[in-house]
């Protein structure tokens, strides 16, 4: 049974600014700190590679005292009204009626919405009410992914069926002002908001690049390494900074037996669908790379330009190389990783 990827959309929040155009806010923010300690997080900002970011509030709102209830109100909102949009975006893209769906899958891990947000999906586009649904929460950034495997799994299962996918992720919503930690001046640099949708079928018919394989890659003993720890303030961020040197360790155990699994070799890769999780994660994988003459232009593209969206991230990664139309029989490989520690793969063949 084939399993093919039918459509991927995106849709940014209504609020954008360059990096140096926040620049004054993060002085604002950190104005009790020592003028050190400033100028070390302005590097971290002018540093991070992101020129770019949207947001579901205005960023003035983002680094005032909004409280976490107050955050999680306008979350819920652009959750409903910008997830809505994604879907319908791929649903007329693909020339699909939205009550096809056989299944829905809902990724996000920046707020807290029950019922969660495929339920206001069924609604909002008119699913069918017999839908599938899946949320996927509490994964971070490897939930894009994770969602991907599920849908494939399941449409693996069930010949002529349909599923979507949508990643809806708000970091500004969980930005602590009162933490003015190096871990969250380093997430703030590099996090944005956005969303995207994909379409997946296991019908006959169905074009696009086929899902040939998929695993997770699970560290034992590494549930420290990333995450959020839920105070009575919020959701506060929790970055290791041996996450780098943790992947490099991994890398050939990641890699290498999932690609042997179907007699292909990191050469046998022409496009790689990397998440960007920040400047230096994607240092890391690209110095893996770049000797056996790979790129990973896309992450970089992405990142430059929206930032580290959390599940959402690998999605426009991924719509990106689509966008570049790569030719019959090249394969893919999406690569994510997040809390657990985990990372996940995908096996794509044009």
């Amino acid at each position: 049974m084939k399993v093919k990827i039918q459509d991927v959309q995106t849709v940014q929040p209504p609020y954008t600014r360059k990096t140096e155009d926040i620049i004054p806010l993060v002085e604002f923010w950190l104005a009790e700190e020592d003028e050190r300690y400033r100028r070390k997080a302005i590097k971290i900002f002018e540093g991070a590679q992101v020129n770019q970011r949207y947001s579901i509030m205005p960023p003035e709102s983002v680094f005032s005292n909004l409280t976490f209830e107050e955050r999680n109100i306008i979350y819920s909102q652009q959750a409903q009204k910008i997830a809505s949009e994604a879907l319908q975006k791929s649903l007329i893209n693909s020339g699909w009626e939205a009550s096809s769906l056989d299944y829905i899958i809902t990724v996000s891990c920046t707020g807290i919405m029950i019922p969660s947000l495929d339920a206001y999906l069924i609604n909002e586009v008119g699913l069918k009410q017999s839908v599938v649904r899946l949320p996927v929460t509490e994964m971070g950034c490897v939930a894009g992914v994770s969602a991907m495997i599920y849908a494939s799994q399941f449409l693996q299962a069930n010949p002529e069926k349909r599923a979507a996918i949508v990643a809806f992720e708000a970091p500004t919503a969980t930005f602590l002002k009162e933490d003015t930690s190096m871990t969250n001046i380093v997430s703030s640099a590099i996090f944005g908001d956005g969303c995207a949708c994909v379409l997946m079928s296991s019908e006959e018919m169905a074009t696009g690049p086929e899902v040939v394989g998929s695993e997770m890659y699970h560290f034992y003993n590494q549930t420290h390494m990333m995450g959020f720890d839920l105070t009575n303030k919020g959701l506060k961020m929790v970055l290791d900074e041996a996450v780098p040197e943790t992947i490099t360790e991994h890398f050939p155990s990641i890699l290498h037996p999932f690609l042997q699994k179907f007699d292909l070799q990191i050469e046998d890769l022409t496009h790689l669908v990397f998440h960007p999780g920040g400047k230096k994660i994607v240092q890391t994988v690209e110095e893996l790379f770049k000797d056996i003459g790979k790129d990973i232009s896309s992450t970089k593209k992405v990142l430059r330009e929206f930032g580290n969206m959390s599940s959402a991230t690998v999605l426009y990664v991924l719509k990106d190389i689509i966008e570049k139309e790569p030719k019959a029989n090249e394969f893919g490989l999406m690569l994510s990783f997040g809390p657990g520690f985990t990372a996940q793969r995908l096996l794509l063949k044009w």
